[in-house]
């Protein structure tokens, strides 16, 4: 099927638009110095949480909560994705 051509006046105002944009320079935004040693920090302790309730045969790191350590290991590397996200 042929393409359409398109009208002058959609031209016209596709042009007209682009001259008149302005010329934006785009603002270099910079991570605070604390996100990577945080974000680091979480996923490292999350993934020795979860190790040492593997290791322990599901006893340690806090015995009185069984399976649940998981969540916790869990959450912690899930914090660690969230810094992640805003990393620039």
């Amino acid at each position: 099927m042929p393409k359409s051509k398109l009208r002058d006046k959609v031209k016209r105002k596709r042009k007209v638009a682009a001259e008149a944009a302005p010329l934006i320079e785009p603002i270099k935004v910079e991570s605070p110095k604390w996100l990577v040693p945080v974000m680091l920090a979480n996923f490292l302790i999350g993934l020795l949480w979860i190790v040492v309730f593997y290791i322990s045969s599901t006893a340690y790191p806090i015995p009185g909560i069984g399976a649940w350590n998981m969540v916790v290991g869990f959450g912690f590397v899930g914090v660690g994705f969230s810094l992640a996200t805003r990393w620039h």
